[in-house]
């Protein structure tokens, strides 16, 4: 057999590799946290309809992890995003998740995460050569 390595942007070559590994790990996690996937995108809108902000995320197995999160530079500090991340832990909770995990740079919301609880479990140096990369996890239950 001969294979060859390509660059190629393909969504059915992109989908096939990420069921591969959700299938390679289900056979490693119990039963009970077997098929645990939701998507959850929680939105911040004015009278107009139009977004202000948001938090995307996803559930997966035990815990739910945020992808992205921000506030218009307009409302924020107004408590808007405390409020969106108490309803995506509260979300996270009834979902039987045991912990949260996010990750943000240091000139982004690290004191607001803090400030919310969430721990940082590990750091990268020399990002963008002047900045860190923070990783946090807020658990939700005692263990």
């Amino acid at each position: 057999m001969s294979l060859r390595i390509t660059k190629e942007l393909n969504i059915q070559d992109k989908q096939y590799i990420n069921d591969e590994l959700y299938r390679f790990n289900l056979k490693h996690f119990p039963q009970d946290l077997r098929g645990r996937y939701e998507e959850i995108c929680l939105f911040l809108k004015d009278d107009n309809g139009n977004v202000r902000g948001g938090i995307l995320s996803e559930i997966c197995w035990n815990w739910l992890e945020i992808h992205t999160f921000i506030i218009d530079s307009g409302v924020r500090k107004s408590g808007y995003g405390t409020k969106l991340l108490l309803e995506l832990e509260n979300i996270a909770i009834e979902k039987d998740c045991d912990f949260i995990k996010v990750d943000t740079l240091s000139f982004q919301a690290l004191e607001f995460y803090n400030k919310n609880g969430y721990q940082v479990y590990g750091c990268i140096d020399n990002v963008g050569r002047e900045f860190k990369h923070y990783y946090l996890k807020k658990d939700l239950k005692v263990i």
